[in-house]
């Protein structure tokens, strides 16, 4: 299942996780270190619906933000 909101596109994004240790400055430490740099994907939450399109009822795939935002119909089933 690819992971791409067939409304508005909406699909992976790449981005990073910095894992630092120590105590800040402004709380009396030394300040922070960064001690790993790891990369990772952001992945859109896709949900399979069944929608109107066009006057006849399809699934499609659609992230949750434009189900949350009525983008899409519903099929009352």
């Amino acid at each position: 299942m690819s992971r791409v909101c067939e409304v508005c596109g909406k699909g992976s994004g790449k981005g990073g996780k910095k894992i630092q240790r120590g105590q800040a400055k402004s709380e009396g430490g030394v300040g922070r270190q960064t001690t790993s740099h790891t990369k990772r994907e952001f992945k859109p939450n896709i949900q399979k619906v069944k929608a109107l399109v066009d006057g006849s009822p399809k699934t499609l795939k659609v992230c949750t933000d434009c189900i949350k935002s009525d983008r899409i119909i519903k099929c009352v089933d």
